[in-house]
């Protein structure tokens, strides 16, 4: 039977985000009670180590912030989950956490029996995030490098997803820093996708994240491009806000990349997301939702998904 993690160790105190020494150990960020070791970061890149019960592992990805990588995400773990397929979504955005409000999930986790965490579900998705965890919305994360990668392992390898996950979605932070190569060094990623807005500046950070993953060996499955166009709502005209596609496009056939989608700037997305309840279950027949389903049944094809119902 799962139990309730202790206040003790679920919450991370508030005198840990003071200017005070914190009396945590370095070797628990999370606060999570551990029966054996997790390996320590040492010099060379570390062996890969599957996450048990899942089978492919996508990663979202964007070097710049801002361009709605985490609704993308969410939307498409969504998608993946109207698709048939078992699926989870793990938040590794540390300081800035946003799975808690997109799927308006805000309770604590459980444990189970061999003290990992309990992933929250809503909308049939599984997920984690450290956001469940500090207590509140308001409150900062701040940790020093070293005990952000223990965290990042924890989440990584602490969480128990069974009975199992056909494909299981990370949200990863904005930039190219330690966390991403911390993970990308840590587990088998089947691919990354590229989100970026028609911005030039968003197409030219999204350059440095495909080749982040080229460096790291990660195969990049497509670029989305978010909030593309807008329909005016009175006379239906479209506007490309951020720019032409041309940059995006380009950018596309420079990296040998497919374009996997166009998710268009409509005020409904976001006003989705920030209700905890996205796109793609709040409007499921909407053209916009139909672009994130589209997006998940090519991702699908690309890693061998085939028609879901069960990991592999």
């Amino acid at each position: 039977m799962p139990t309730k993690l202790p206040p003790s160790t679920l919450l991370v105190p508030r005198r840990f985000f003071s200017s005070t020494t914190p009396k945590h150990s370095h070797e628990n960020p999370l606060g999570l009670p551990q029966k054996g070791t997790i390996p320590r970061f040492q010099r060379g890149l570390p062996a890969k180590r599957p996450i048990p019960s899942v089978a492919h592992i996508i990663a979202i990805s964007s070097a710049k912030g801002g361009v709605g990588k985490s609704t993308i995400a969410a939307n498409l773990s969504l998608a993946f989950t109207r698709l048939g397929h078992r699926t989870g979504l793990l938040d590794t955005d540390l300081f800035g956490p946003s799975v808690p409000t997109l799927f308006s999930l805000n309770s604590p986790p459980n444990l189970t029996p061999k003290n990992q965490l309990i992933p929250l579900t809503n909308y049939g998705v599984k997920t984690m995030s450290i956001g469940y965890l500090i207590g509140s919305e308001s409150a900062p994360i701040v940790w020093r490098g070293p005990m952000l990668l223990k965290a990042i392992q924890q989440l990584l390898h602490d969480v128990d997803w069974s009975p199992g996950l056909d494909v299981l979605v990370l949200d990863l932070p904005p930039g190219t820093g330690d966390v991403q190569l911390s993970i990308t060094q840590q587990i088998p990623l089947s691919g990354a996708v590229i989100v970026t807005t028609p911005h030039t500046l968003a197409v030219k950070d999204a350059v440095k994240g495909v080749e982040m993953f080229e460096k790291v060996d990660v195969p990049v499955l497509g670029l989305v491009q978010n909030m593309s166009l807008f329909t005016c709502p009175c006379c239906s005209t479209k506007t490309p806000v951020f720019g032409g596609t041309e940059g995006v496009k380009k950018m596309c056939e420079d990296y040998g990349m497919e374009f996997l989608g166009d998710v268009p700037l409509h005020p409904n997305i976001g006003e989705d997301a920030s209700r905890g309840k996205p796109t793609v279950v709040a409007e499921p027949e909407s053209e916009r939702a139909g672009v994130f389903m589209d997006v998940a049944r090519r991702l699908g094809e690309k890693i061998g998904l085939g028609g879901g119902g069960g990991t592999r």
